[in-house]
């Protein structure tokens, strides 16, 4: 009976790692005193590109850590890559918090601070260099850092597109490039 248990295959729901960002305490003052209630960011992903978020409320962590992972894992994104990091760069924003993402040779590692690292690194990004500005807000950084990734495509969606062939694409960034050395 312990071999079966062994052998079964991880479910879908089992691929998602899920890491808590921030929590935060919040309390309410009511006649008797204080009321404590938590609040969690959770960033949920696959490691292979599909990455989200979720805010979770309630009177104890763990409720509140499982509540932010339910909304998490309904909100969920595909993140284009590029051997291992992202096709261009990108800026995101949400509210006043401004995430500058840009891609990174390989090797170079996640340079990114904060609540992006997280969102990076569970989304299958190896190499990614990113700056936060504006703000150090979890919520808003992690929603701003979406708003980037959401603005990413691949070049065959962006010939698409353009009603072109990806080899076109490509091949005109590349005829830029020569000419500017020539």
């Amino acid at each position: 009976m312990i071999k079966e248990r062994e052998n079964r295959e991880p479910k879908e729901a089992d691929a998602f790692q899920d890491r808590v960002v921030h929590i935060a305490r919040v309390a309410k003052v009511v006649k008797g005193g204080r009321r404590f209630n938590f609040s969690a960011l959770v960033v949920v992903g696959d490691g292979m590109g599909r990455v989200g978020f979720g805010v979770g409320k309630a009177r104890e962590v763990p409720d509140a850590i499982r509540k932010a992972s339910e909304q998490a894992k309904k909100s969920i994104i595909e993140i284009p890559r590029v051997d291992g990091t992202i096709p261009f760069e990108v800026v995101g924003k949400y509210g006043s918090a401004t995430v500058v993402m840009y891609p990174a040779k390989k090797g170079k590692g996640i340079i990114a601070g904060g609540a992006v690292r997280n969102v990076v690194d569970l989304g299958g990004i190896s190499d990614i260099v990113c700056k936060v500005h504006g703000t150090k807000n979890g919520q808003n950084v992690v929603r701003a850092a979406f708003n980037g990734f959401q603005q990413l495509i691949n070049i065959e969606e962006y010939a698409k597109r353009r009603d072109k062939s990806p080899e076109e694409v490509h091949q005109i960034r590349h005829k830029k490039k020569e000419e500017n050395k020539g």
